[in-house]
């Protein structure tokens, strides 16, 4: 099999197992997604889930979240790791939001880069995930994934998502993003996976 052969199949199969993946972090609008992607950085997805309640309840603006200071978001979001740095951070995104942005979340990818904390990955997760506008974020899982399948020569994760998007229709691309999440985490992980129980890797050959 072609990659584009190899990319059928794999669709196909993760539309069997998850047809309507959900996105991972709870949030209710850009900004407060913004915040939880950040703090997703060296964390699970789960450890930011059980803080961002406690942290959006005392601010899920930027105004609410500078006026709330460091010291203390540092002290809620503590859990997530590399907390201190994460709080500088998140005061100074919402700073500039506020003097750059009119306090919204820029809705394009270059801008969102230009905030403190944001990588591309965690922009191109807020472009698709709050705005619904093509893009490819490329995770752990992802990476190990596409490598696993023959998709990419996974030597850097900005080949891998280079790759992925040449055979992916563009229009699947966030929906796949998070089925390949999925998979990877109940389907084919990292440590003892075993080729002959995962459902993708099987067929493959």
């Amino acid at each position: 099999m072609n990659k584009k052969e190899k990319a059928k199949l794999i669709e196909k199969k993760l539309n069997e197992y998850f047809p309507h993946p959900k996105v991972f972090l709870s949030h209710k609008d850009p900004y407060t997604l913004l915040i939880a992607v950040l703090l997703s950085a060296q964390s699970t997805d789960a450890t930011v889930n059980k803080v961002t309640p406690s942290l959006f309840k005392k601010a899920s603006t930027p105004k609410k979240m500078i006026s709330i200071g460091e010291k203390e978001i540092a002290k809620i979001i503590r859990p997530c790791g590399l907390y201190r740095k994460k709080a500088k951070a998140i005061v100074a995104l919402s700073k500039k939001l506020l003097d750059k942005f009119d306090g919204k979340v820029p809705k394009d990818l270059k801008d969102l880069k230009t905030l403190p904390g944001i990588g591309h990955k965690s922009a191109s997760v807020v472009v698709t995930q709050a705005f619904n506008k093509p893009a490819f974020p490329v995770d752990t899982h992802i990476h190990r994934l596409a490598k696993r399948w023959g998709l990419s020569n996974g030597k850097n994760v900005v080949q891998t998502e280079k790759d992925l998007k040449k055979v992916f229709a563009e229009k699947k691309w966030g929906k796949i993003h998070l089925q390949m999440i999925a998979f990877a985490r109940k389907y084919c992980k990292a440590k003892a996976h075993k080729k002959e129980k995962c459902p993708i890797c099987k067929r493959l050959g």
